[in-house]
């Protein structure tokens, strides 16, 4: 079976003479399109009519759905990730650092712009196998190479050990989607939620670091 052809790069500036602001506003249509339709439901001209924008004046800025859809994961990995990732730059002991980092992954991966992207992604992947990969590129990608490049400084340091840097981060990043993740994916909220939430975090800082900490 022949695989979908590549998501264009997304455009990363508005044509000459168009606003950012503009450019932004059909952003914030495609979003509320998009979590209303999904992807293969969603059409140009429905985001058009939800971002108050002519679809010559949308076309000015996407060529495509896909070239939008491509332009709205990397805008949400752009502004999300940085924050969530930002203790791995602060000179702070390792299981403190990552404390902050699980509970930075708990709360980004449960908002209600996360869980809706994830389902259209899971939703629609099988069909449009290019969504998945823009997602990975932009976002899980771009988390465990971060976190794994911290990994082999603590390396260094001797405050960790393990034999792929890389696995490690996946692994950190499995154990903060257990229990309140899995369950709001489904639309089910647990019981005592900031209780769970807690849990969550500090479960995962241990498992890791009895795995790997070389104290």
């Amino acid at each position: 079976m022949a695989l979908s052809p590549p998501l264009p790069a997304p455009s990363c500036s508005p044509c000459t003479g168009e606003s950012e602001t503009k450019r932004q506003q059909i952003l914030t249509g495609a979003s509320a399109v998009f979590a209303e339709h999904g992807y293969e439901g969603a059409s140009m001209s429905a985001i058009a009519r939800q971002a108050a924008v002519s679809k010559g004046t949308l076309y000015n800025y996407f060529t495509n759905k896909a070239d939008l859809f491509a332009a709205f994961v990397e805008q949400c990995c752009r502004e999300k990730l940085p924050v969530a990732l930002a203790p791995v730059r602060e000179d702070s002991p390792a299981r403190e650092t990552l404390t902050a980092v699980a509970r930075a992954m708990v709360r980004l991966i449960t908002q209600p712009d996360s869980l809706m992207l994830y389902r259209i992604i899971v939703s629609e992947a099988p069909r449009f196998p290019q969504l998945g990969a823009v997602f990975w590129e932009n976002g899980p990608r771009v988390a465990i190479a971060t976190l794994a490049n911290w990994i082999r400084e603590q390396e260094a340091l001797g405050t960790l050990r393990t034999e792929d840097p890389v696995f490690a981060a996946e692994q950190f990043f499995a154990l903060c989607q257990t229990r309140i993740a899995h369950l709001r994916r489904f639309n089910l909220n647990p019981e005592n939620s900031a209780e769970e939430e807690e849990k969550v975090i500090h479960a995962a800082v241990r498992v890791f670091m009895a795995a790997y900490g070389a104290e």
